[in-house]
């Protein structure tokens, strides 16, 4: 037949050169009547044919590539049966299929407000026009050419060039026939007419394990959850008045399968849930499980902000993890990483040619101490990724908070940049403005959909406002980590105790601030790595002192005002400081003072939950005083803990020198007996077993301000928690 076409236009497209295929394959009107137009490379015949396979007329073959067109007549549904000598294979054209986004999405993409944004870019298995098949949709909007490609089409870019969506630079395709499983990646041309690297899906809701990195089709929207009490009972809940001690861990290497394998989640809930609530922590927090590239980095240079990592199996997997850990009482947080991203060439840099999710200029958009990508946080579009990524683990995994890193990177434009390194802000200054409106955003959409979740921030400096409502001028968050705190105590522990008394202050300045934002204290993995070595490796003294030491420390921290994180490892005293490359060494958990250490945590967890005012006012300064502050000679902190009304208070005594003390008098803030709860000192913990024979009466003269007193015997390198039990 005569082409109904340019011979160039036929060249562009088994070339791939023609950034709108949709305009040319497919069923077109022409010269009055209906043709159909295909390329299927390595076809030496084509036939249209309905869906039952009868015969609706054959195609010329116009390019010996494989470029057909033929009259069909009829209107309705067809396929192309292909042949190739003694092959025959159908073909169902997805230039046959409409669009499956809509004005409205084209709308909300460019608005940046595309709160689903998950449910429309990314790879989806629908049902489109009568067929079973996935949509695939991605944002490319200075690209010349975007295709998917993967196995089902020999990794050819030229078979499924995609729709492009002109009014919001998505480009779309409904491929039929393909599902759960697939593999696959875009192939784009740039801007300037390159043919990139193929890339990853930026929504992608699976990808290969690594080093292969393609992305893969997922279905996460048909987990049948159990937890809708969970569910419930969090949306109720004050989190700032609630119970809250976190167990951070490095799914890769809390425990190894054999040979050194990751186990996957369903192995991982097996071991750590009955471990973990045994303990007595309330939430999981886990290092990044966002798809990442390389196993050094942690998770913390993450390629795939939808993808659960494929090291522990698939997302489903994921989420029966998130399920189970809801049925043992134990609530999930998951590190989440705007602030930066690798420049790996399958991932988002330069991800249509240009500087599309990072800023173009380096001194915006490029990391000194990460060698990492920064996010355009002004552009509509980035923010509305990025919030559509923290929405999607809330609501696809059920996560009960985001843990967001390094918030101060985003926050300062200066951020470990010299002068001249960076750009100010149109006021002159060094505040990051369009991070911290993205910021403010994601805090108010994620709690108004998400009630009872916590967002976290990782922040560093003195930001003010960091967990203050955006509606009085904060960023919304709902707790900070205190860096001041754990810098300065560890700092303070460090010393050797007769050295103490000159770095008194170091144990009482984070009480300065202590309620100028909800705090988490955090000992962090960020504090047994590079030469850090292990907590239990800080403290100074022979190993009796470095134990006692520990168990001392980490009862002033449970006593202390604020929520609380142990890294893995740290809550059986680990002696080495943490490696990715292996597992915990488990073997110390049953050995003598480690077993003490384990057994501490267990009974701070357990009085942390039980006892209303060591959690009830962790961010109200009505749930703390002082009663010694200033015992600098003998390294003595001694304070009072209060809940709500009805909640007897407690009383927390610190000596941080390996000198016991006797009589020691403390003013207490109640009559009556005083019930002793907690001594790290106690033989169960590998201690010598001084104490206070259970308890001490208040019943002597005013002291430290107060009107009763107590003499008590201060244990050497110990805690002591009292519990007022009344006349």
């Amino acid at each position: 037949m005569t082409p109904t076409i340019p011979s160039g236009v036929i060249e562009a497209i088994v070339a791939g050169r023609h950034d709108d295929p949709f305009s040319v394959l497919g069923p077109h009107e022409a010269g009055g009547r209906r043709v159909v137009r295909a390329f299927v490379p390595g076809a030496e015949s084509v036939d249209a044919v309905t869906r039952e396979g009868a015969l609706l007329a054959p195609l010329a073959r116009l390019h010996a590539a494989g470029f057909f067109e033929g009259p069909v007549a009829t209107g309705g549904p067809y396929r192309l049966r292909a042949s190739r000598a003694a092959d025959t294979w159908l073909v169902d054209d997805p230039y046959a299929f409409g669009p499956v986004l809509g004005p409205m999405d084209d709308w909300l993409l460019v608005e940046g407000t595309h709160a689903r944004l998950f449910d429309r870019l990314g790879a989806h298995a629908i049902v489109h026009e009568g067929l079973a098949g996935a949509h695939f949709a991605v944002w490319a909007p200075n690209a010349r050419r975007v295709s998917v490609v993967g196995d089902f089409n020999g990794w050819d870019g030229r078979r499924h060039v995609m729709r492009r969506r002109v009014d919001n630079g998505v480009w779309e395709i409904f491929v039929p026939g393909l599902g759960e499983g697939t593999l696959y990646k875009y192939e784009v041309i740039g801007a300037s007419g390159e043919l990139l690297p193929l890339k990853a899906d930026p929504v992608g809701f699976g990808a290969e394990l690594r080093p292969s990195t393609a992305s893969v089709v997922r279905d996460t929207t048909r987990f049948a959850w159990t937890d809708a009490a969970w569910m419930a009972g969090r949306a109720a809940r004050d989190a700032r008045r609630a119970p809250m001690a976190i167990y951070e861990l490095h799914a890769g290497s809390w425990r190894r399968g054999e040979g050194g394998r990751f186990l996957s989640w369903d192995e991982i809930a097996d071991r750590l849930l009955p471990y973990v609530a045994d303990l007595g922590f309330t939430h999981v927090e886990l290092m990044p499980v966002t798809e990442h590239p390389l196993d050094a980095s942690w998770g913390y240079q993450p390629v795939g902000l939808f993808a659960p990592t494929a090291r522990h199996g698939e997302p489903a997997a994921f989420a029966r993890f998130v399920d189970r850990c809801h049925a043992s009482g134990v609530g999930v947080i998951v590190d989440w990483v705007p602030a930066h991203f690798p420049t790996d060439p399958h991932g988002l840099a330069r991800f249509d040619g240009t500087a599309l999710y990072e800023h173009l200029d380096p001194r915006q958009g490029f990391h000194p101490d990460w060698n990492t990508a920064i996010f355009n946080f002004g552009r509509r579009e980035v923010s509305n990724y990025l919030v559509a990524s923290a929405l999607y683990w809330l609501e696809r995994f059920h996560v009960d908070g985001l843990r967001v890193d390094a918030v101060a990177s985003m926050l300062y434009l200066d951020y470990s940049r010299k002068a001249g390194e960076w750009v100010p802000n149109p006021g002159g200054g060094n505040e990051n403005l369009e991070a911290i409106a993205f910021l403010r955003r994601l805090n108010e959409t994620v709690y108004g959909l998400h009630p009872g979740i916590v967002m976290i921030a990782e922040e560093s400096t003195a930001w003010p406002g960091v967990s203050r409502p955006t509606s009085a001028g904060g960023l919304g968050f709902g707790f900070k980590w205190n860096m001041g705190w754990m810098n300065d105590t560890l700092a303070y522990v460090r010393e050797d105790p007769v050295h103490r008394r000159w770095h008194h202050d170091r144990m009482t300045f984070g009480l300065i601030y202590a309620f100028t934002e909800n705090f988490v204290l955090p000992l962090s993995h960020d504090e047994v790595v590079h030469g850090k070595g292990s907590l239990l490796a800080r403290m100074p003294g022979d190993a009796w002192r470095k134990f006692a030491g520990l168990r001392a420390y980490y009862a002033f921290m449970w006593a202390h005002p604020g929520k609380k994180l142990l890294f893995m490892g740290q809550e059986f005293a680990q002696g080495r400081e943490w490696s990715h490359d292996g597992e915990l060494d488990w073997g110390q958990a049953g050995v003598d003072w480690h077993r003490g250490v384990q057994a501490l945590v267990r009974d701070l967890n357990r009085l942390h939950r039980g006892e209303r005012a060591l959690h009830e006012r962790d961010c109200e300064p009505e749930g703390f005083a002082w009663i010694e502050v200033s015992d600098r000679a003998s390294s003595v902190f001694a304070w009072s803990r209060h809940g709500g009304e009805g909640a007897p208070p407690v009383v927390a005594v610190a000596n941080f020198t390996p000198v016991p003390r006797e009589g020691y008098r403390l003013g207490l803030p109640r009559a009556g007996r005083w019930r002793e709860i907690l001594n790290t000192d106690a033989a169960a913990y590998g201690g010598s077993n001084a104490g206070n024979a259970g308890g001490v009466e208040a019943c002597g003269p005013p002291s430290h301000g107060l009107p009763q007193s107590a003499g008590l015997r201060l244990p050497p390198l110990a805690t002591l928690w009292l519990v007022h039990d009344g006349p």
